[in-house]
């Protein structure tokens, strides 16, 4: 199916798709987008009579003589016409968007892994990506047991654009300036750009934030035209003259084991081994563990571990402490 502006109403352009003899060129193509809609319309079917209209604040009713919601039912609370919903659940050539795919997989209580099948039936372009990580997308908790399990040493869950979703314990201490901040805020690029030099636990913070903008590059590519990127961006280089003059360089990379140097006011310099794995439960995130990369940084995560260290501060504390700065800008 093929890209449309947001409200998704419509049939495909006039004239269709063209008729082509069996074993013609493009014959396979047609067969298989047949295929795919057929699986959209038992997809979306099948998602929508597992529904019940009290989940969603409709009532139940006694003369249904289906289970689940109605079509109409799931148009309503998608935003979207009647007609044109009923023809994407019967499998027909029609034209649909990512909002109005978005929308529907919201009303229909899609997971992660339902919404990625979702756009990839409507065949959306790029549709792994535009379903990848929505806004609001929460990790299992089986996620938070391994991050906890790994409580030795420091480790955390970031989404493409380096949005902090989970932590463990050993993470918090190293950089409590980005896990204490607002939910809205806790990223490490921001947090890594904008923090104060005197008290920016990351050593050689020039150095980490040109790879990481080299990422964020390579990821943008995968999102390019998504309101919520382009906001993203567009908030960095207003906040950031560093960020702006490296993203204007258009240098990518791509995540990597390297080592990085964190600066702790208690234990000192921490220098570590990052490494990257997918958590494919939310597509487009990874978890990143910190693992010592010498012995005086073991010895410095083990006296963290201890309890040693944990309550001292940069001299600059007073000023800059995050609980401070939140409570000062709610006063103003």
């Amino acid at each position: 199916m093929t890209t449309s502006p947001a409200n998704g109403a419509g049939p495909a352009s006039a004239g269709g798709t063209a008729t082509t003899r069996p074993g013609a060129a493009g014959g396979t193509s047609a067969s298989r987008a047949v295929e795919r809609r057929t699986e959209l319309a038992a997809f979306l079917r099948t998602r929508r009579e597992r529904i019940r209209p009290e989940d969603v604040g409709l009532p139940p009713g006694s003369r249904r003589r289906t289970s689940g919601l109605r079509r109409e039912e799931v148009a309503q609370l998608a935003a979207v016409g009647v007609t044109w919903y009923t023809w994407l659940e019967q499998g027909r050539p029609i034209n649909v968007s990512s909002q109005v795919l978005d929308a529907i997989a919201r009303t229909l209580r899609l997971d992660p892994v339902e919404r990625t099948h979702l756009f990839r039936l409507a065949d959306m372009p790029g549709s792994d990506t535009l379903a990848a990580c929505p806004e609001g997308a929460t990790l299992p908790a089986e996620v938070q047991d391994v991050l906890d399990a790994l409580n030795a040493v420091p480790a955390s869950v970031v989404n493409e654009r380096f949005d902090l979703l989970a932590w463990n314990d050993m993470y918090a201490l190293i950089y409590p300036r980005v896990t204490s901040a607002p939910v809205g805020e806790r990223n490490t690029l921001l947090a890594t750009l904008t923090g104060p030099e005197c008290c920016n636990p990351v050593g050689s913070a020039e150095v980490v934030c040109d790879t990481m903008i080299g990422q964020l590059r390579a990821a943008y590519g995968r999102h390019v035209g998504d309101p919520a990127w382009t906001h993203f961006i567009r908030d960095l280089e207003a906040v950031s003259p560093a960020f702006a003059k490296a993203w204007a360089a258009h240098d990518v990379a791509q995540p990597k084991t390297w080592v990085k140097a964190f600066r702790h006011p208690g234990v000192g310099m921490v220098r570590v081994t990052t490494t990257s794995f997918s958590v494919s439960s939310v597509p487009g995130s990874r978890m990143v563990v910190y693992t010592p990369s010498d012995a005086e940084s073991r010895i410095a995560l083990d006296r963290l571990a201890a309890g040693e260290g944990t309550e001292a501060h940069f001299p600059c504390w007073p000023v800059h402490d995050p609980q401070r700065t939140m409570q000062a800008a709610a006063t103003v």
